[in-house]
């Protein structure tokens, strides 16, 4: 009997432990996984490099981030079909966030994130 319940338990946790690192959406039973990927441009246009991209479910939840490469490019690969949430930073400024992209099976969707000039001129 505490055998059983020892297995129980380690069994509980591990799903747990791996459940956290799911990103469940509304569309999460379909199977399908998609990608996301773009790039992130300064205010004047120009690509950055090492710039912080967070992605999130469109209900706020999950954030997960990544960082762009030295041509601003960055990827989300193999998420589950659903909508998202994304903003950049970089060097003390944020892009709006882009809301409700839409990751579909077996699709890349390509968005653009520009970084907005801070309001103080700098």
């Amino acid at each position: 009997m505490k055998r059983s319940f020892i297995v129980l338990a380690a069994s509980l946790l591990a799903f747990l432990g791996l459940a956290q690192f799911s990103v469940p959406t509304h569309a999460q039973f379909n199977g399908g996984v998609g990608t996301i990927e773009g790039t992130v441009l300064d205010p004047h246009g120009k690509p950055v490099t090492n710039a912080s991209v967070t992605i999130q479910t469109s209900y706020g939840t999950h954030p997960h981030a990544t960082h762009t490469d030295v041509n601003g490019h960055f990827e989300f690969a193999r998420w589950t079909a659903g909508q998202y949430d994304l903003r950049a930073y970089a060097n003390g400024v944020f892009s709006e966030w882009a809301k409700r992209e839409v990751i579909k099976a077996k699709k890349t969707t390509e968005v653009t994130l520009r970084l907005i000039p801070s309001q103080d001129g700098n």
